[in-house]
């Protein structure tokens, strides 16, 4: 194969939060239900909050930047492999920052 891509990935370390919230259990918190009613429902009493749609949800994840690099298309079966040595050469990873996550692949 000819030509290049251009791979983007992001450096995971072990603090780092990746919660999934669906909309119904957030809005069973009564701290999160309280705060709703008072701003959306003033006046009113006996009111009740459900979700429409249960698959809706909410994800939380830390913010990382992202870092990208070339690789010929020959190279695709180790572009992870790849991204770990360029993580490497750029001092990226650290003692509780050590796995890289791919995140996208340009051709």
């Amino acid at each position: 194969m000819n030509g290049t891509m251009k791979v983007t990935y992001k450096i995971l370390c072990s603090g780092d939060l990746n919660k999934t919230i669906s909309l119904n259990e957030l809005l069973t918190n009564e701290k999160i239900a309280k705060i709703i009613k008072s701003e959306f429902a003033k006046g009113f009493r006996n009111i009740n909050m459900h979700a429409c749609e249960l698959d809706s949800s909410i994800i939380l994840e830390t913010v990382k930047k992202f870092h990208t690099f070339e690789v010929t298309k020959d190279d695709f079966a180790d572009i992870l492999v790849l991204a770990e040595e360029d993580a490497m050469s750029k001092k990226l990873i650290k003692k509780d920052c050590d796995r890289v996550e791919l995140v996208d692949l340009e051709t």
